[in-house]
């Protein structure tokens, strides 16, 4: 276990330079700004300065920072004494991170992990200003307005577009994979025809040489990105489009700095409530995945495919850290149907990936689709007729 606590128990972030509490992100600078000395800095880089850069071919069984302890159910909220005038605060982690003080108004945080899952190691800052993001988003539904429902341009309103940090554990990883299979190699092809008159028909058929394919490789893998909140994970979900929260990946993760909760003011965030042992299905499959992919280059010849029959990942070593990751995220209640489906709109915050659903008009796909199959059926039966005139 690596301690990536920052070691603050008196639960206030100050300024570097004067040592006020009054701090804010400013996406203008793209830096932590005090609000009365205007000093402007950034946290350290969260992997060089907890040794997490170090070589991914030299890892061995688990190394785990502290911020991906396993979530406690029982612990949602902690109390802050404030180091200025010794009042008691109480901040629900579900919801908050950092307090103010209700008698002398010094903005208090947690600042060391606790074993609740609501400190992360590290976060990766906004870079994308929330004009910017509308702008993506009103591009992205200005391609689909055609086929959308009625009602969801009459209430579409961007300026809704929220800022959200989205708890993720970023996974390397040290293994060695084997995959086994069959794999063919074309050696004729040629067709066949069979019946005649109006049922005469030409068949392809193809002889091949079948071979047995194994590939065993070491397996290097940086920077593995899971979705680590439960209700925004694809999986089993019938009421929102969350899903999109993958398709706006990657992020730099490696430029993630260390934890301070001033970066979340003014925006939300959610709770991590996944542990570790919840997502280690998702991370063999994502090895797996990139094994194969990286064995595609090495197959070229069998030029009718390779099966695999058998396949898995030996793992000598990984390497967890909790990171908070920006995305801007405009939602939709399409309150047309029974279900309430919601839809989003996802922004990554650092490359300004776009992502989406919005509603669709049923009639009018059913139209579009109709009008098409006449076309093709008018220019179908147009060639038909130069055929037989011609």
């Amino acid at each position: 276990m690596i301690d990536t606590s920052s070691g603050q128990d008196d639960g206030l972030n100050k300024c570097p330079s004067c040592g006020s509490s009054e701090i804010r992100y400013s996406l203008t600078e793209k830096a932590l700004v005090c609000s009365y000395c205007r000093h402007t800095w950034n946290e350290e880089n969260a992997e060089e300065a907890f040794g997490l850069d170090s070589s991914i071919a030299d890892l061995r069984g688990h190394t785990m920072a502290s911020g991906t302890a396993d979530v406690r159910e029982d612990l949602t909220t902690v109390t802050l004494k404030c180091q200025g005038c010794g009042a008691e605060v109480v901040i629900n982690v579900d919801q908050d991170l950092q307090a103010r003080c209700h008698w002398c108004r010094q903005t208090l945080s947690i600042n060391s992990q606790i074993p609740n899952g609501a400190i992360p190691d590290a976060v990766l800052p906004f870079q994308l200003t929330r004009e910017e993001a509308i702008e993506r988003i009103d591009a992205f539904t200005a391609k689909r307005r055609a086929f959308a429902h009625h009602r969801f341009k009459e209430e579409y309103v961007p300026d809704n577009v929220m800022g959200v940090y989205i708890p993720y554990l970023v996974v390397d990883g040290n293994m060695h994979a084997v995959l086994q299979g069959t794999g063919e190699v074309t050696t004729r092809q040629y067709t066949v025809t069979r019946g005649s008159g109006d049922n005469k028909r030409t068949e392809t058929y193809y002889d091949a040489d079948v071979y047995g394919v194994q590939r065993a490789f070491d397996l290097l893998v940086d920077d593995l990105t899971i979705e680590s909140a439960e209700r925004f994970n694809a999986q089993d979900n019938a009421q929102a489009t969350n899903n999109i929260l993958n398709a706006v990946q990657p992020y730099d993760t490696e430029n993630a700095v260390i934890y301070n909760s001033n970066y979340l003011k003014n925006f939300t965030s959610e709770r991590r409530d996944l542990n570790v042992r919840d997502v280690d299905d998702d991370v063999e499959d994502h090895f797996l995945a990139i094994a194969r992919a990286k064995a595609v280059p090495t197959i070229n010849r069998y030029d009718r495919g390779v099966r695999w029959e058998r396949e898995g990942v030996a793992v000598r070593g990984t390497r967890w850290v909790s990171v908070y990751v920006p995305v801007w995220l405009y939602s939709y209640a399409d309150s047309a149907t029974g279900d309430s489906l919601t839809h989003y709109i996802a922004v990554n915050g650092r490359t300004g990936t776009t992502m989406g659903s919005v509603p669709v008009s049923h009639p009018k796909i059913f139209a579009v689709s109709c009008a098409a199959g006449t076309v093709a059926a008018v220019v179908g039966a147009i060639v038909g007729l130069s055929q037989f005139l011609f």
